[in-house]
């Protein structure tokens, strides 16, 4: 379907609202009826944006939706100006990640002013998300996650928290941050396990802890297999701290080819993902001699 005509209405509409805006501002604008015209522009700004979407023109609908948002602001109209500026954001993500981050930095700073602090922390994931895939810069795709998981934990939606959590964990270990990752796997396995319907999860988390403790040191994460099996017993049953227990053996004695049997043993029944391979071969590279693959 071609929208190409829809691009050029929506030009027009941008026009017009930039003119309506103007004369809003005149002295005689403003004594007939200048707030009814800058509302007036505010909705042509939308249904110009709408239509550029339609055209995919997503630049030019992130501006519209701009124009709209500062207009919303004027009015004092925060909710529907911080409304506009995700819109804005949310189009940006298509063409421009620096400047949707922009807008949906101007959206938090509204909804937090107005005391919004979940729909604030689910606009932080939107950015964490875009450094994530967009942008690849991890040090603020982790800042925003833990902002968010910040806002959460204030409102108390705990779950939310934890999964943005594990997301902090889950980068600060690649970014070889133990210590951090151990605090928040530790803390989220430690929140999990009293519950019926999560305990099942807490295992994975210390399973986590341990690997992370295991790269820095082989002692520390002995010890600290013995503390999560003392504070969840389900631990010692579990496949993974069979494996650890296995994998501890084979370190001590520095034998990369038992190493390397049990963690194939144990993918061919829980396939690993590329988290839980990384750090298995950066323990495995602190075995002498060891050629560095799991083959």
């Amino acid at each position: 379907m071609d929208n190409s005509g829809k691009e050029k209405e929506a030009i027009q509409l941008m026009a017009e609202a930039d003119k309506k805006v103007k004369s809003s501002g005149s002295f005689l604008g403003g004594m007939f009826g200048g707030n009814h015209k800058v509302e007036e522009a505010c909705d042509m700004y939308a249904r110009a944006a709408n239509m550029f979407k339609m055209a995919k023109n997503w630049s030019a609908a992130g501006n519209a939706f701009c124009q709209a948002a500062k207009l919303h602001m004027q009015l004092q109209n925060k909710h529907d100006s911080a409304t506009s500026f995700v819109d804005a954001g949310n189009a940006y993500k298509k063409a421009d990640p620096h400047e949707a981050i922009n807008c949906l930095n101007t959206a938090i700073d509204i909804y937090t002013d107005m005391g919004r602090f979940t729909i604030a922390a689910k606009h932080h994931i939107t950015i964490a998300e875009v450094y994530e895939a967009e942008l690849v810069d991890i040090e603020k795709a982790i800042a925003h996650f833990e902002q968010a998981a910040d806002y959460y934990k204030g409102e108390e939606s705990n779950s939310s928290a934890n999964k943005c959590l594990l997301k902090v964990a889950s980068y600060s270990a690649q970014l070889e941050q133990y210590p951090k990752a151990i605090e928040i796997y530790e803390q989220v396995g430690t929140n999990t396990m009293d519950n019926p319907l999560l305990k099942y999860s807490a295992k994975e988390y210390f399973f986590k802890a341990s690997l992370c403790h295991f790269i820095v040191d082989e002692l520390n994460a002995k010890l600290a297999v013995e503390k999560y099996e003392e504070m969840f017993p389900a631990f010692s049953d579990s496949r993974e701290c069979k494996l650890l227990k296995k994998l501890l053996e084979a370190h001590e004695e520095q034998n990369s080819e038992v190493f390397t049997e049990a963690v194939k043993e144990f993918d061919s029944v829980s396939r690993l993902d590329q988290w839980l391979t990384t750090m298995l071969l950066r323990i495995k590279k602190t075995i002498q001699g060891d050629a560095g693959d799991l083959k």
